[in-house]
């Protein structure tokens, strides 16, 4: 009698601490508003930019100047072009005194549509940020 008691109030246990652990996944909240697979995709896009921005350090170094996206490729800083990921795309804006590129939430599926993502730029300062 003792082991099914025990073994009942295992079993008792373990599905309380279930109940409550699922409770909290539906009441938890994404920190800053955000879930966690578009704080990855997110990252990746900030990286791109970072990438685009080194290519574009390099790029003034040799010409004086700030490349657009092609001229970046074609100078060899940028192995190919970059136009976006993960719902997405970029934008680039280049002169001879700077230069802005912009990441813009684009989705393309229903999911990424359900999702809020902020625009992301980088320019010459070298500084990934959001913009509100």
């Amino acid at each position: 009698m003792k082991i099914i008691g025990g073994l009942v109030g295992l079993v008792v246990t373990l599905g309380l601490g279930m109940f409550i652990y699922s409770t909290y996944l539906k009441q938890a909240t994404p920190v800053g508003g955000v879930v966690a697979t578009q704080s990855i995709s997110t990252t990746r896009v900030e990286m791109d930019l970072s990438t685009i921005a080194g290519a574009e350090r390099s790029y003034y170094a040799q010409n004086g100047s700030y490349g657009t996206m092609d001229q970046l490729v074609s100078g060899g800083e940028l192995s190919a072009a970059i136009s976006g990921r993960d719902g997405y795309s970029y934008s680039m804006d280049a002169s001879s005194s700077g230069f802005t590129v912009t990441a813009k939430w684009a989705p393309a599926t229903a999911e990424q549509q359900a999702l809020h993502a902020p625009t992301i730029i980088v320019d010459q300062t070298y500084q990934v940020h959001p913009v509100q």
